[in-house]
C-alpha cells in the first residue's frame, strides 16, 4: 500500500437519524472515478465521536468493499483510552482496514511517556497505523522531535500532520522516517514541496480530481500548475474550515444532491448558504 497522494476524509451521510450506507457508497465510489490514492473512512470528517459501533463498522466495511484493493482504506481508530483504541484496531483488521488513523489522545493530555506507551501498545496490535497530530483537536501540541520519535514506534506507517505550521513541519520532514501527510488542505502543496507524501484532505470531499491534479503537479516540480491549481481551492479551502468541519463540507456536497445537509448533535448543519463558487467546485 502507498502512503502517499491523495487519501480523502470521507464525510459520514446521514438520513433521517441513521447512517445513509447508499448515498455513502456514492460517495466513495465518486473518489475512485476521479482517481484519489486512498480513502479514510470515520475520521473526525465522518464525525466518528457520533457513530455506534456497529455503524462505524458498516462504514468502514462498505468502503473496504468498495476499494477492493485498488486503493488502501484507512478507518479511524484513535481514542483518549487505550484499551478503547485497541478494540477499535481489532475491528479494523476484522473489517479489513488497511491501515488506522491513530490521532494522538484528547482531552486527557498524556505526557510524553504516555505517548510514547499508549502509540506501542496500539501499533503492536499489528494494523499498520497513521499517527495523527492535530492540536486544534486534540489541545496538545507535541515536538516535532517527540513526534517523528513516535512515529519511528514499529508498525507506524506514516504520519498526518495537521497544525498548518510550515517551519514544525519542514523540521518533522528532516527528523521523520516514514512519509509525512499533510492534514490541512490550505498548506498541502507548500509541504508537499517540502518533501511531504500528501494529504489527508476535507477538500477531496468535494473536487477529488482537482485535490490529485494539485498533488501530482507539486509532486512532478511543476510549481507554475500547482500554484493555478492552489488559487482555484484556496478559497473553497477557506471557506470549508471558516466554521466547524465537517459542516461545510456536508453542506455542500447537499447542495449538490450527493448526500442529505443532516448532522448529529452536538454538531448541526450549516444554514448559511452554499456561495456560487463552492458550488461550481463539487465536481460530479
Amino acid at each position: 500500500m502507498t502512503w502517499s497522494g491523495v487519501h480523502t476524509a470521507l464525510i459520514t451521510p446521514f438520513s433521517g437519524g441513521e447512517v445513509d450506507l447508499s448515498s455513502y457508497r456514492t460517495l466513495c465510489e465518486r473518489q475512485l472515478d476521479h482517481g484519489v490514492q486512498g480513502l479514510v473512512a470515520c475520521g473526525t470528517t465522518g464525525e466518528t465521536p457520533t457513530l455506534l459501533e456497529r455503524e462505524w463498522c458498516d462504514l468502514v466495511r462498505a468502503t473496504v468493499e468498495i476499494a477492493a484493493g485498488r486503493i488502501p482504506v484507512t478507518a479511524g481508530v484513535g481514542t483518549n483510552c487505550t484499551a478503547t483504541s485497541l478494540h477499535r484496531i481489532a475491528l479494523a483488521r476484522e473489517v479489513g482496514a488497511d491501515a488506522g488513523l491513530l490521532v494522538l489522545p484528547y482531552y486527557n493530555k498524556p505526557p510524553p511517556d504516555g505517548l510514547r506507551a499508549h502509540v506501542r501498545a496500539c501499533a503492536a496490535a499489528g494494523l499498520p497505523l497513521i499517527v495523527y497530530h492535530v492540536p486544534g483537536r486534540t489541545g496538545q501540541r507535541v515536538t516535532p522531535e517527540l513526534l517523528a520519535e513516535l512515529s519511528d514506534t514499529p508498525g507506524v506507517v506514516a504520519i498526518k500532520e495537521a497544525t498548518g505550521d510550515l517551519a514544525y513541519a519542514n523540521t518533522l520532514l528532516r527528523l521523520a522516517t516514514v512519509p509525512v501527510l499533510s492534514g490541512d488542505d490550505g498548506t498541502f502543496f507548500p509541504l508537499v514541496a517540502l518533501g511531504g507524501a500528501g494529504v489527508i484532505s476535507v477538500v477531496s470531499d468535494l473536487a477529488p480530481a482537482a485535490t490529485v491534479a494539485l498533488w501530482r503537479a507539486a509532486a512532478a516540480g511543476d510549481l507554475a500548475r500547482a500554484q493555478e491549481l492552489q488559487a482555484r481551492l484556496l478559497p473553497v479551502i477557506d471557506w470549508l474550515f471558516h466554521t466547524t468541519s465537517p459542516l461545510p463540507a456536508k453542506a455542500a456536497l447537499a447542495a449538490a444532491g450527493l448526500c442529505r445537509n443532516e448532522l448529529r448533535l452536538p454538531l448541526v448543519p450549516l444554514t448559511a448558504a452554499v456561495p456560487e463558487f463552492v458550488r461550481a467546485m463539487v465536481e460530479a
